[in-house]
């Protein structure tokens, strides 16, 4: 139970923070935000590393490896923000969803694991889900879709590369190295933008991306520091949960991420999901569940 409720606290956390980011997308540029999330979020976990495991944790062989898992992760995370600038943030959630497919896909090259038939039919069940969802063709395709998708498939090489990394390195170590690479990015993309004047207003997503930096008001800071903590926090509820249950018991718990998506879209920005993305949404949690209690099963009979 304390596992369960820990997880979908942390899920919560991760489903306020993005609509707090589309809230915020008609008028800040999405490196603005994710530069002070990154401060109040780096202040945070610095504190955390500090009391646990010291700042001397940073100095390992795996530094500049953490480094480019943590640049994979920031363009994820980037992708899935600017999705969510141009689509309701449930249809985004449910597209990320993929990401257990990507990595049970990635697992056979990556960590030369055998990949069974049962999660090459959940793969394609859930990638035919999306399909459903996005609709290509359509009128009402949103080319928005793909940055969700891509943010899936960076997800999922990050979680790949910390299975490796996080059996030599502390968590919070790797969290505060993954924070200042998205922190540095996000500096380098206010550089550019600010000293440029590229336009590329067409599009939301792209609109959200190059905007120039804006100096918020007291209440717009507030909203984008409070995703600071949310995410430091996320992070730590997210751990004490792994380490409260085996994942196969978590993982299922994460996919309240659509309750909440649901939830913040309807009452934030009056979106509800149509008939057929419901469908899709079904064939994606549906197949991702399969695959996870099918998994189980497996690990049970093996152990």
């Amino acid at each position: 139970m304390k596992a369960a409720l820990f997880a979908i606290l942390a899920v919560g956390f991760a489903a306020a923070q993005d609509a707090i980011v589309k809230s915020l997308a008609g008028s800040f540029p999405a490196y603005e935000a994710v530069m002070i999330r990154g401060v109040i979020g780096g202040a945070i976990l610095a504190l955390m590393l500090a009391m646990t495991d010291g700042f001397s944790a940073l100095r390992t062989s795996l530094f500049w490896p953490l480094v480019v898992r943590g640049l994979v992760l920031c363009s994820g995370y980037y992708a899935f923000i600017l999705s969510i600038a141009a689509m309701p943030i449930a249809n985004g959630v449910a597209i990320y969803f993929t990401m257990p497919f990507f990595v049970a896909m990635l697992a056979g090259p990556y960590l030369g694991e055998h990949v069974p038939i049962y999660r090459w039919l959940a793969m394609i069940a859930g990638f035919v889900g999306v399909l459903v969802m996005v609709r290509p063709g359509t009128d009402a395709f949103e080319p928005a879709s793909f940055l969700a998708l891509y943010s899936a498939l960076a997800y999922a090489v990050g979680q790949m590369m910390g299975r490796r990394y996080a059996q030599v390195v502390p968590p919070i170590a790797i969290a505060n190295i993954q924070n200042a690479v998205y922190f540095v990015v996000s500096v380098l993309l206010f550089a550019l933008f600010n000293a440029t004047t590229v336009d590329l207003s067409f599009h939301k997503s792209l609109a959200f991306l190059s905007r120039p930096a804006v100096w918020p008001s007291l209440f717009d800071f507030g909203l984008i520091a409070a995703t600071g903590v949310m995410a430091a926090f996320g992070s730590v509820l997210f751990t004490f949960a792994y380490k409260s249950a085996p994942s196969n018991f978590v993982a299922p718990f994460e996919y309240t991420a659509m309750i909440w998506a649901v939830g913040y879209g309807l009452v934030l920005f009056g979106d509800f999901p149509d008939a057929i993305t419901w469908m899709g949404m079904a064939v994606v949690i549906v197949a991702g569940l399969l695959m996870l209690w099918r998994d189980q099963q497996v690990a049970h009979k093996t152990g």
